[in-house]
């Protein structure tokens, strides 16, 4: 009964044993990936993503600021131009008489 006993504790220790090595393994591995995909990204110049947000918001700001501008000039243009005049209408009787 303890031969018995003994046995099931090596197999015990043994698959603890083989499931440390794998999760040790499945470590090496991403960090493999990892580096890999890093170094891929940094060789094809690719903008991380927080530059990328960084940049977008001030797009973003840049193009309210421009709406606004666009706004004001409008508002100001319209302000400057003189009010025409109304003309007056001639009929066509008139003009056949000149």
């Amino acid at each position: 009964m303890q031969t018995t006993a003994r046995v099931f504790d090596d197999i015990a220790r043994l698959a603890s044993g083989a499931l440390g090595t794998a999760q040790g393994v499945k470590g090496e591995m991403d960090n493999l990936i990892r580096q890999k995909i890093e170094k891929l990204v940094f060789e094809m110049d690719l903008v991380p993503r927080e530059e990328y947000d960084a940049l977008r918001a001030m797009v973003v700001r840049l193009s309210e600021v421009v709406e606004a501008q666009e706004a004001k000039i409008a508002t100001l243009e319209a302000a400057q131009k003189p009010k025409a005049a109304p003309r007056k209408k001639t009929t066509s009787a008139a003009k056949k008489g000149d």
